[in-house]
């Protein structure tokens, strides 16, 4: 199996946020809020923030080999949007004609470094999330954030 292969296969993943979870990871310091108050059986949103760090392991120089991790709204075209990223390199691989197809997106992460990316949780729901690096989301470097 390639360098590349291997990379593929570890980095096709599932991401589970549920409320419950979300809230006790929130961070210790965050302003505390008033709760909303709601007529009995109303239901209401909560916004929940979501931090996702990517740390790319690799001894390949960023320019070779590098990641990020872009969250796309749902039913948006993964291919597509790789595609049109492969030859932005200035922006991170990320075509700003897909800006309104994006829900998050990181910095690109290159051997030893970290990337973190923060974003409110959208509704409920699976969204796929990927690496616009070339060849990356073509190669398997593709997950599924789940918001419960």
């Amino acid at each position: 199996m390639t360098r590349h292969s291997l990379c593929a296969a570890l980095c096709t993943v599932a991401l589970t946020l549920s409320p419950a979870l979300a809230l006790a990871q929130a961070p210790k310091t965050a302003p505390k809020a008033a709760a909303p108050k709601a007529a009995a059986g109303a239901n209401f949103m909560v916004s929940l923030p979501v931090m996702v760090t990517l740390k790319a392991v690799s001894a390949l120089p960023k320019m070779a080999m590098a990641h990020n991790f872009v969250l796309l709204k749902a039913g948006v075209d993964a291919a597509a949007v790789a595609s049109a990223g492969a030859a932005a390199r200035d922006t991170n691989f990320v075509s700003p004609k897909s800006k309104a197809q994006i829900i998050a997106a990181s910095a690109l992460a290159g051997g030893g470094e970290s990337v973190t990316v923060e974003f409110t949780a959208p509704a409920a729901g699976k969204y796929q999330f990927i690496c616009t690096f070339p060849a990356h989301f073509q190669a398997g470097m593709v997950g599924q954030l789940i918001v419960e």
